[in-house]
This record gives C-alpha cells, sequence and structure tokens, in this order.
C-alpha cells in the first residue's frame, strides 16, 4: 500500500478546482483559517469562468487567459496549494485519505467534495461519429471552435441554456441553425411557458430553426464524419457538427464508492456535510435541501457553486449556518439577458412589468399567492431587487405586492429587513 508522503497532508482537501472549490478555498481564508488548504482538480489548467465557454469564447472574443478566476501568485499568495491535472480515484474514509490515480494519497482532516458534473452523452445510433460535440470543459469548447469554421450546418440537440446560448453565437455567424428538443417548448424546466413562448419566437425571428416535441432516431453520417441528424418521425437535418446538450450528470462516483448517500447527487444536510462528518459536498454535485424548492435538489449555476462554497467555509471556520441563500440563474441569448430569480417554472399567476415591444421586461411569478421569484429581460436591476425581497424572512404576498402597485424597489425595501 502505498503510504501518505511527509507534506502530503491538508487541514482542508477540496476535490475539484471548478467555480465552487476554488470558491470555497478563498472563502476560507477570507474568514480568517489559518491551516492548510489543497485544492485539486483534474483538468490541467487552473479554475476558469465556464458560462462564457458557449458564448465569448466559441465566438473568439474571449481568450483561455482571460476566463481564469483567480491567477496561480495569488492562489500562492493565500496559501491555497493548487494541483491541476490530477484524478482522484478512491476516498479513504477509515484513514481520511484521498487516493489519486497515480497512487499518491493526500490525508485531510476535512474533506470537501467539489467535483461537479459532466454532460449527459447520447447512446443511439451513430454516436461514435466525428462531429458530435460537446460542451462542458474548456477543451470541449476550443475544439467546437476549432471545427466552427469549417461548418455551413449545425443541429443543437437539447433547447436549454447551454445549446440555446450556442445557437445564437452560430446563427449570428451565419451557419444554418436546427435546434432539436423532446420538451414542447424551451427552457421547459426553468422558466414559465410565457418566456419560453417570447424566446422561441425571438429565436425564430433570428433564424433559427425551432423543431419541439422532436426526438433523434439517429446521427447519420458520411466516411465517419457526422452529415445529418434523423429525427424520429423520419425528418433528416443535415449537419457537419451536433452539438449534445441534455443536461448534466452529477460526479457523485467518487462519493458512493466511498458508501456516502448519494441521490442524483451526493447527499448532503442543510450545513452541506454528508453522512460523514469530515466530508461535505457542494455545488453541481451536491443534491441538498432547498427552501425555496421545498425539496432536495442539485442546482447547477455559479450562484449555487459560489453560496455553497461560501456557506461550507464559514462552518470550518467555526461559523456554522444552514445553506438558504437564493437560487438565481443568468443566460445570455444573443442580445437577450435572461435572468431568473427564484424557481419559477411551477408558479401559477404572472404579473408583467416593463416593455416586451423594447424587450425590457419583468414576469413577476406568484405559487398560491405568495412571491416565487421573477424572470427578467434586459432589466438586470429587476432581478437584484427580487433577490432582496425573496430573501426576506417573511414572504410576500400578492394582496402586499399589488397594493404596492408591483414596485419592486418599494417592496425590496420595506421591512422586514
Amino acid at each position: 500500500m502505498t503510504k501518505t508522503a511527509d507534506g502530503d497532508h491538508a487541514d482542508v482537501l477540496i476535490v475539484g478546482a471548478g467555480q465552487a472549490g476554488l470558491q470555497a478555498a478563498l472563502s476560507l481564508r477570507e474568514e480568517g483559517f489559518a491551516g492548510s488548504i489543497r485544492l485539486v482538480g483534474e483538468e490541467p489548467m487552473l479554475p476558469y469562468q465556464r458560462p462564457p465557454l458557449s458564448k465569448g469564447f466559441v465566438q473568439g472574443t474571449a481568450s483561455a487567459d482571460s476566463l481564469v478566476l483567480r491567477p496561480r501568485s495569488l492562489l500562492d499568495e493565500l496559501r491555497v496549494d493548487i494541483h491541476c491535472d490530477a484524478r482522484a480515484t478512491a476516498i479513504d474514509r477509515a484513514r481520511q485519505e484521498l487516493v489519486l490515480l497515480d497512487g499518491r494519497r493526500l490525508a485531510y482532516g476535512h474533506l470537501v467534495l467539489a467535483t461537479g458534473s459532466r454532460a449527459r452523452r447520447w447512446n443511439g445510433p451513430g454516436a461514435e461519429l466525428d462531429g458530435i460535440m460537446y460542451l462542458r470543459s474548456m477543451t470541449d469548447a476550443a475544439a467546437l471552435k476549432e471545427r466552427l469554421g469549417q461548418a455551413c450546418n449545425v443541429v443543437v440537440v437539447g433547447a436549454g441554456f447551454i445549446g440555446l446560448e450556442f445557437a445564437s453565437v452560430v446563427a449570428k455567424a451565419g451557419l444554418a441553425v436546427n435546434v432539436v428538443e423532446a420538451a414542447d417548448r424551451p427552457m421547459a424546466r426553468c422558466v414559465t411557458p410565457t418566456m419560453s413562448a417570447l424566446f422561441r419566437q425571438w429565436h425564430e425571428e433570428a433564424g433559427i430553426a425551432m423543431h419541439f416535441g422532436a426526438r433523434l432516431a439517429a446521427i447519420e453520417g458520411k466516411a465517419g464524419q457526422v452529415a445529418g441528424v434523423r429525427l424520429d418521425d423520419d425528418r433528416l437535418l443535415p449537419a457537419d457538427i451536433v452539438l449534445i446538450g441534455i443536461g448534466g450528470i452529477a460526479n457523485d462516483e467518487l462519493a458512493a464508492q466511498a458508501g456516502l448517500a448519494v441521490d442524483s447527487g451526493v447527499v448532503v444536510d442543510e450545513l452541506l456535510l454528508t453522512e460523514d462528518p469530515a466530508i461535505s459536498a457542494i455545488g453541481d454535485c451536491a443534491s441538498h435541501p432547498n427552501v425555496f424548492a421545498g425539496a432536495r435538489m442539485r442546482v447547477e449555476s455559479v450562484q449555487n457553486a459560489i453560496d455553497q462554497g461560501r456557506t461550507v467555509a464559514a462552518r470550518l471556520a467555526g461559523k456554522p449556518l444552514p445553506y438558504r441563500a437564493v437560487p438565481w440563474f443568468w443566460s445570455d441569448q444573443g442580445s437577450l439577458k435572461l435572468q431568473m430569480a427564484g424557481l419559477v417554472a411551477q408558479t401559477d399567476r404572472l404579473i408583467e412589468i416593463g416593455s416586451r415591444h423594447e424587450r425590457r421586461f419583468s414576469l413577476l411569478a406568484f405559487r398560491d399567492g405568495v412571491f416565487a421569484g421573477a424572470e427578467t429581460v434586459n432589466r438586470p436591476a429587476d432581478n437584484m431587487l427580487a433577490r432582496r425581497i425573496l430573501a426576506k424572512p417573511v414572504p410576500l404576498g400578492f394582496a402586499e405586492a399589488e397594493a404596492a402597485g408591483f414596485d419592486l424597489k418599494a417592496l425590496a425595501a420595506a421591512a422586514p429587513a
């Protein structure tokens, strides 16, 4: 058995060098934590922003260097020991050691799992063809960017945020784009039917062909290269590139193999602790009790990654508080900046403010007479105000909102604080 080398111990060992893992390390220092911190990541580069990969990076307006979240010099200054291109293969809970692919064993006082998620693969006929792409990492984005210069026809499978962001970029570049979605509307899991309908209209006006209630039967090729996408109604869509964007899967295998509970993610409590008091989980991989959903859920967003990183850091620094951050999301699709505060997909009443014609408006969403969140288009101030309202200890009722004329600024300023 490989022994733990001298110096291969960290008071806090973080597995996963994405947004959540890096934030946990930074927040530990902000909280005054003086112990040793080690960050271990599979990718060969420093932690970087992922949202621009589907937009600025593939269209050439953002470089790889510009996406780096913190330079190595700052991490050195903060005494965050970072190991890139290092893959974890097992957790020895009895010895409190993390086993790496190269055989090293890293001892920990507390282990934070920030292993993220990966793109769900499509495994139907033609899945082996060259030209089928995914977009989760910088490596994925670089390969996609390289191919775009030789492409004329692009098929995007999945009308979620990543798929529609990418579709907007390539349509603007003059490529023919078809979007295929099994659901009956875009972004069905995240936004209201009203917002879905508007974004469908706007994307179609931009020249993007949208196919809803459609499923892949096969991806067809010629000489090993993608040539088209066959739908289940036998339509054939020409394609030089097929981008698959059908959701993510939590990287929870490391936890499961160590005997920790998993449920479409690593199961944690409201303090983000697993059943092992020496192990936490945060970010995309963590299945946590969410007070806004009233249920356990896994949230894939920058907000969730940052706030959970801060929450676990505060607890490890001796300031435990339950995770109750307001969920919020954004998606830049062409000239449209869509932002969501709260969980609005299953709401039952909408109030519209602003100008839909100018594409600067907000939908205030209520569920059972209580404010559940807001969807905003090109009105970022409304998003900020909605988040402040949702963070209040007393829920905002529809009658109160109506009496105030649905003035978000006034409602955000009103007591209780």
